[in-house]
């Protein structure tokens, strides 16, 4: 397996004629060599690897790291430039998009004679792709996830607040065997709904709100991400009318979900027809992203992309209507691309539901 996501790699050997690449962004540490520790150095070339780490690491990186030889240090610089010396790399890639300027700087006075070879973020687009092992865990934590939500929705009652509605959720994710929470969740009622990205707060919810819940769960460092939105204790015409109009957006946008659409014409399909129904002025971001070891990834479903979609990508789908004043509604499922479609990993019902 590792194998396989390795030769991913090999494009930027062939473009940027790299004696080695230095992996030290968590998920592609991961990724690429097995490893879930908190830090680590993996460096590869076309045909090796080898694998950094302090002592608080090395056991775990005996059991975890497959396809390098582990190497203990008590200076990550030092047994950097000691390969370097060893091995004779002249060419040497490193993450642009992660690392540190002082990283980096520290980097070019360790490696002065050694080209630093910056490798942009399309060094994290070699995960866009899930093989087998990452669909299965992508389809667990979704699981637990949506499992949980379904297990706490009955508890939401008025009077009770934002921030301890997010904890039960929690909570719940944990009982079932979730590493933690994927992000800080969104919980935002009422007026609050018009805030995209408004966190759970001391805010009181109350009967006759709508509550938008955007939560994701992590087991074995893979992400899941869903977005409900629930009526508490009754709902008006006007609450069911946004929520009908942003639920087939999402609904037509699955329905195209298939290998070869463009990101941006997926983004399109919600977008334009939440503007014909009156609301184009009140969905503001984009459409989705994709979703992994890291909770936002590539691709990037928004007006601007232009990547496409191919099967064994994983992306959300989380069309939305916020109102300054009034509220909010999103609703948001992850759906793995299939060969000739997609098929829904979350699995709240996303008919409105009353509690």
């Amino acid at each position: 397996m590792l194998k396989d996501r390795r030769s991913r790699l090999t494009p930027f050997f062939d473009q940027e004629r790299l004696d080695c690449l230095i992996v030290e962004h968590l998920p592609n540490l991961r990724y690429l060599s097995g490893f879930s520790g908190s830090t680590g150095s993996l460096l590869l070339t076309r045909d090796q690897g080898w694998f950094i780490c302090d002592s608080r690491y090395t056991l775990q990186a005996r059991e975890e790291v497959a396809g390098a030889r582990i190497v203990e240090h008590g200076q990550r610089l030092e047994a950097i430039a000691a390969l370097q010396q060893g091995q004779g790399w002249q060419r040497i890639g490193f993450e642009a998009t992660h690392t540190m300027v002082s990283s980096h700087q520290e980097l070019v006075t360790r490696l002065s004679d050694v080209a630093l070879i910056p490798i942009g973020a399309e060094l994290d687009g070699v995960r866009d792709r899930k093989d087998h092992q990452e669909l299965a865990a992508l389809e667990r934590v979704a699981q637990l996830s949506s499992d949980a939500m379904l297990a706490i929705v009955s508890r939401i009652r008025p009077g009770m607040t934002e921030a301890a509605l997010a904890l039960e959720l929690e909570f719940e994710m944990r009982r079932r065997g979730a590493e933690g929470r994927g992000f800080d969740f969104i919980v935002a009622s009422g007026e609050r709904g018009a805030m995209p990205h408004g966190r759970a707060s001391a805010k009181q919810i109350q009967s006759g709100e709508l509550v938008t819940l955007d939560f994701g769960a992590v087991l074995d460092g893979y992400h899941s991400d869903e977005t409900v939105t629930v009526a508490v204790g009754f709902f008006d015409g006007r609450q069911q009318e946004v929520y009908n109009v942003v639920l087939n957006g999402h609904d037509r946008v699955i329905a195209a979900v298939r290998p070869g659409i463009t990101c941006r014409e997926l983004d399109a399909i919600a977008r334009d027809y939440i503007k014909e129904q009156g609301f184009g002025d009140f969905f503001g971001h984009g459409l989705g992203h994709g979703v992994g070891l890291e909770v936002h990834e590539k691709p990037t479903l928004s007006p601007r992309s232009d990547a496409t979609l191919a099967a064994g990508m994983v992306v959300t789908i989380e069309p939305g209507i916020y109102i300054p004043g009034w509220g909010g509604v999103r609703i948001e499922d992850t759906v793995a691309v299939t060969a000739d479609g997609c098929r829904v990993l979350t699995k709240v019902p996303k008919k409105l539901m009353v509690v």
